[in-house]
């Protein structure tokens, strides 16, 4: 499993020129799903997104002190296939290390279900669906977070 998380001022999700998910401080996280990816992974790449200190501590300034849990802040979730693109050969991502649609899309289900369960505002794209995603980034701060099954 892969997750692009970016701390956010703000993000949304368009499809078809309507706006799908939004919110406001917090982590846009976009999501990829491996072939063999199992709850395991879920269960750790949801504890590590709602626990990783990204966000600066009022008090201290630029230290990154507290979780997205601990300001209370949103997630935007988005399906993103294209981080198991392998670009190595040729000139065409292969996206075969990306899971197949049904079993990334009963995955991503589940990641999101787990990150509801925190009680923090979770907004989700379109799964499978042509989005625009808009980040207002924060820092900038970017982190690629990847777990594979053991």
């Amino acid at each position: 499993m892969r997750v692009v998380i970016q701390r956010v001022k703000s993000s949304q999700v368009t499809v078809n020129g309507e706006i799908v998910g939004q919110i406001g401080r917090g982590l846009n996280l976009l999501v990829g799903i491996a072939p063999t990816d199992t709850e395991a992974e879920l269960d750790w790449m949801a504890r590590k997104c709602l626990e990783l200190r990204l966000f600066p501590d009022g008090e201290n300034g630029d230290r990154w002190e507290k979780s997205v849990r601990e300001i209370e802040g949103e997630l935007l979730v988005v399906s993103q296939f294209t981080l198991y693109g392998d670009c190595r050969k040729g000139r065409r991502p292969s996206f075969s290390n990306s899971a197949s649609g049904q079993q990334a899309e009963d995955l991503y289900k589940q990641f999101v279900s787990k990150l509801r369960s925190s009680g923090l505002r979770v907004e989700t794209g379109k799964f499978g669906a042509m989005m625009q995603v808009s980040i207002e980034n924060d820092g900038p701060v970017t982190l690629l977070l990847e777990r594979e099954a053991s």
